[in-house]
């Protein structure tokens, strides 16, 4: 192996190794639970729910030639 080959892999070896990402915390996920939450309490307390799930079904039928 040559010089500059031993050092990338001795550098991509280090770095794949030695890691300090953990993955995501329970924090994060209650944090993404909540803004799910709240866009599914919007769309279903108003039209709009409707109007998403009209227009769902409308392509839906489209393709299915239903």
């Amino acid at each position: 192996m040559t010089n500059w080959l031993r050092t990338k892999a001795t550098y991509i070896h280090t770095r794949a190794t030695t890691r300090n990402d953990s993955g995501q915390t329970a924090v994060e996920y209650l944090g993404i639970i909540a803004v799910v939450v709240a866009i599914v309490l919007v769309i279903s307390g108003t039209s709009l729910g409707q109007t998403i799930y009209d227009a769902i079904t409308s392509k839906i039928a489209e393709v299915t030639g239903g």
